[in-house]
C-alpha cells in the first residue's frame, strides 16, 4: 500500500489567481505530483468542469486515486472533476483527444520534485540517504543515473553537470568518477555520489547549500531529458489553450526559468501577463521551505 501524499502545493494563491478557474471551466495539470494543485483546481471548476492530471513518475500516478478519495471526503463534486493520465505533459495532446477536447482554458507545470519523490529511498533524488544513484521519474523506461555516468566519457560528463547543473568544478568531479570507473568501483549509489563530489567541490562559507547539489540536479536534469521536454511543451502548449486560455509555470532554477521566459516572448500567441516571475511570500517559504527558489510565469492565449 503507497503512503499518503506529503507534498505541499507551492504558490496555491498565485496559481489560483493566475489561472482563474471557476465553474464549467476546463484545466491540465501537467505535473500532477500529489495532486494538490489539481484539487484546488477541480474545486474551482466543479460543477460541470474538468482537471486533466498528468505525471510521467507511475508512483504519483498510482496514489492519485488516494488524492481524489481525499477531495472527495469533502467536496464530492470536486472529486468527479479530476481524472489522471500516466503521461508526460509535453505529450497533452493525446490527453485532449482522449477526453475529446480540442482545447482547455488553462495549463499549469510545477517543474519541482515533489515530497514524495524525495522521500522515496528507492529513488535517490534525496542525497542525504543511501539510495540507488537512479533519478528517473518513470523507472519503466530509460537508463538511471548510475548507467550514465557508466556509459558517457569523461567530457561528455563534465558538460552534463557544467550546462545542467552550472557546476564551476565539473571537469574535477568528471575525472573523478572516471577514476573509479577504471578502478572497477563506479558510483552506484547516491552516498558515493555525494562524498565524491563534496571532496571536489570547496564548501562556501556562509552557503547552507550542499556541494553536491548541483551535480544532482544536472544528473536528474539529462536522465529525465528535462529541459528538451519543456521546451517541447512550451512550443505546442499555445496549441493546447483555448482563445482567453491561460499557462502558468513554476521553475526552480535559472534554466528551466530561462526557457519559459523567452518561450512565452517568442510566442506570437501568448500575451505575458507576469513581466517579472512572481515568487513566494515570506509567510509560504517560512511554512515551506522548497518554494524558496519556485519562479511562477504566467501567459495568455489571445486568439
Amino acid at each position: 500500500m503507497s503512503l499518503p501524499t506529503i507534498h505541499i502545493p507551492v504558490m496555491p494563491e498565485e496559481v489560483l489567481e493566475g489561472l482563474q478557474p471557476a465553474p464549467g471551466k476546463k484545466f491540465i495539470d501537467g505535473t500532477f505530483g500529489g495532486g494538490g494543485h489539481s484539487s484546488l483546481l477541480a474545486a474551482r471548476v466543479s460543477p460541470g468542469g474538468l482537471v486533466i492530471g498528468l505525471d510521467r513518475d507511475e508512483g504519483a500516478v498510482d496514489k492519485s486515486q488516494e488524492a481524489i478519495d481525499q477531495l472527495a471526503a469533502d467536496n464530492p463534486d470536486a472529486a468527479k472533476c479530476m481524472t489522471v493520465y500516466c503521461a508526460s505533459y509535453h505529450q497533452a495532446a493525446r490527453a485532449l483527444a482522449a477526453e475529446s477536447l480540442e482545447g482547455v482554458d488553462g495549463l499549469l507545470l510545477d517543474l519541482g520534485l515533489s515530497s514524495d519523490q524525495l522521500a522515496d529511498r528507492n529513488r535517490g533524488f534525496a542525497f542525504s540517504v543511501d539510495a540507488p544513484l537512479d533519478l528517473r521519474f518513470d523507472t519503466s523506461s530509460g537508463e538511471p543515473a548510475s548507467q550514465l555516468l557508466r556509459r558517457l566519457s569523461e567530457q561528455q560528463i563534465a558538460n552534463v553537470i557544467y550546462q545542467f547543473g552550472e557546476e564551476r568544478f565539473s571537469r574535477r568531479i568528471a575525472r573523478r568518477i572516471v577514476e573509479k570507473r577504471q578502478q572497477r568501483t563506479p558510483v552506484e549509489t547516491t552516498t558515493e555520489l555525494a562524498e565524491l563530489v563534496r571532496r571536489c567541490v570547496p564548501r562556501s562559507k556562509n552557503h547552507d547549500i550542499d556541494p553536491a547539489t548541483r551535480t544532482f540536479q544536472a544528473l536528474r536534469i539529462a536522465v529525465n531529458d528535462e529541459l528538451d521536454i519543456l521546451t517541447k511543451a512550451l512550443g505546442e502548449a499555445a496549441n493546447w489553450l483555448n482563445p482567453g486560455g491561460r499557462i502558468a509555470v513554476i521553475s526552480f532554477h535559472s534554466l528551466e526559468d530561462r526557457i519559459v521566459k523567452h518561450a512565452f516572448r517568442e510566442n506570437g500567441m501568448l500575451q505575458i501577463i507576469t513581466p517579472k516571475p512572481l515568487r513566494p511570500s515570506e509567510r509560504e517559504t517560512n511554512q515551506n521551505p522548497r518554494a524558496r527558489s519556485a519562479k511562477l510565469r504566467i501567459a495568455e492565449r489571445t486568439a
